[in-house]
């Protein structure tokens, strides 16, 4: 059913993708996907606000995905996509929730494995922030653009991180604390692995890592962790704008007015490392005379290559593994200056999670993923992989990031099935940086929405290419998530300045 207040742009718009092989309908804010020439393919859903523009290309990536089937044996059960939704590189729209059964997709993580957010607060309000803020921005940007940053490890350090990621690095550091973390705080650092999503620690395997980074013996300087990265990846400082919901507000130790640091990376050159590795794997394990798939989107099956399927998976931890000792160090490298800066400021996580990951659909906030991959591939043939949309299970937070010019906010997820337990990682882009890049140079700092924006970036084109013009309104985000009953609002936070590598 379409609705009757259809723009006359978004009909042409539907039409054009019905002649593209699109069949595209609406009703209540979700526009249904699937391809024509597929009657048995996947029907894909799109929560969109309703004064959202549908992208076509991004439809169609969908679709594509969607779409995708194993010829031994494996297929998509279900296809969703979050409201940020928008065209990716990879042809992977971002914003993408698939459901397979027997089979995995490598291509719909892509390479930024483990992109995520975390969320600190601390009991520092704007004015005694900004009362030191340029000493304690020259610190940071040394230790996140000039390389001041101290995170030497032991080799042995770096294989445990790659193999139990939190605790096994935690193990580590508590016998033979390195580099700057011997000013950290450990025993708050362990504490706080209660507030990563899986306890930040995922079934890894070393072996799978760059060598370089694992050696048997000796110390290892590795120039990508504690890096923020480049694009939509950000270092912020906000300020806790307005309490939703007072108690959870109140468990979760969020009070207005405090100062809060969002910080949104991955697993940078580990994540590219494996993720470009295992796409030319599924693309080389194809059956040789068997068509290769329109998409070009390449699974694995269970059932031909099982042992494929668990070296993906054990990389896919791995990398995971390492993105979040790279946004826990962001974090601590952060509130190390902040101490120096401020004094005796605790700044304890809110919460820690991914929004980019493949897990077995049966994967909840509070389970440990401490059964081997190999059995639970056996056991559990259902499997979720979320490309730039966050978990949303009931009462797990959720932390939902606008543009540097705009709200973000903390959410807590219902556990709504219907949307695949997943809500948006962000408002999502309304414009390209290429577009950006060519074109916003030539605009005015109020046309860009730069006007009072502070960014902290050593690159005047990425201020540009993430200027808050890029990006769609997050209000329309939050309230679409909210009336679907995906997530519900906790506390709004307004940036105060934004670090952009």
């Amino acid at each position: 059913m379409q609705p009757k207040n259809l723009n006359k742009k978004t009909q042409r718009l539907l039409r054009a993708l019905s002649r593209q092989g699109l069949n595209v309908t609406y009703n209540n804010s979700v526009y249904s996907v699937r391809l024509k020439n597929n009657c048995s393919a996947t029907v894909a859903e799109v929560l969109l606000p309703d004064d959202f523009p549908v992208e076509a290309k991004a439809l169609k990536q969908l679709a594509n995905l969607a779409n995708v089937r194993h010829p031994a044996g494996g297929s998509v059960c279900k296809c969703h996509a979050t409201p940020d939704f928008h065209p990716g590189d990879s042809g992977i729209a971002i914003g993408s929730v698939v459901q397979t059964e027997n089979m995995i997709i490598p291509a719909a993580i892509g390479s930024d494995i483990n992109c995520g957010m975390r969320l600190h607060v601390a009991d520092l309000d704007v004015d005694a922030f900004l009362a030191k803020r340029n000493q304690f921005v020259e610190l940071m940007k040394g230790d996140y653009f000039f390389g001041t940053r101290d995170v030497t490890m032991s080799g042995q350090a770096m294989q445990a991180l790659f193999k139990n990621g939190v605790y096994g690095w935690l193990d580590m550091m508590l016998d033979s604390p390195t580099g700057s973390i011997t000013k950290s705080d450990l025993q708050q650092l362990a504490a706080e692995t209660d507030n990563i999503f899986l306890n930040g620690s995922m079934d890894g395997n070393h072996k799978l890592a760059p060598d370089e980074l694992v050696p048997d013996n000796g110390l290892v300087r590795d120039g990508g962790l504690a890096t923020i990265g480049g694009g939509n990846h950000f270092v912020e400082v906000q300020r806790v704008d307005k309490v939703v919901n007072s108690a959870l507000a109140y468990a979760w130790g969020i009070k207005e007015g405090q100062i809060a640091f969002m910080i949104h990376s991955g697993s940078r050159h580990v994540g590219k490392y494996i993720g470009g590795m295992w796409r030319d794997k599924a693309k080389n394990a194809w059956e040789s005379g068997v068509k290769y798939p329109e998409s070009k989107i390449f699974p694995l099956s269970v059932n031909s290559h099982p042992e494929l399927v668990t070296g993906y998976l054990q990389a896919v931890a791995t990398a995971a593994n390492y993105g979040f000792i790279n946004r826990l160090l962001l974090a601590e490298l952060l509130r190390l200056r902040l101490r120096e800066v401020y004094g005796d400021v605790e700044a304890p996580l809110v919460y820690d999670l991914p929004h980019n990951i493949t897990l077995p659909v049966t994967e909840t906030e509070n389970s440990q993923f401490k059964s081997k991959i190999q059995n639970l591939i056996s056991k559990i043939p259902y499997w979720i992989t979320r490309k730039g949309a966050c978990p949303a299970d009931n009462g797990q937070a959720v932390i939902i990031p606008g543009s540097m010019g705009d709200y973000s906010y903390l959410c807590v997820g219902k556990g709504n099935h219907k949307f695949a337990n997943s809500a948006s990682h962000g408002a999502g882009r309304l414009r390209s940086r290429f577009d950006l890049s060519r074109g916003g140079a030539k605009e005015t700092e109020e046309e860009l929405g730069l006007t009072g924006v502070d960014c902290i970036t050593l690159r005047e084109e990425r201020r540009i290419e993430e200027a808050p013009a890029a990006y769609k309104p997050i209000d329309s985000v939050i309230d679409v998530q909210v009336k679907a009953g995906i997530v519900d609002v906790v506390a709004r936070l307004s940036p105060i300045l934004t670090f952009k590598a």
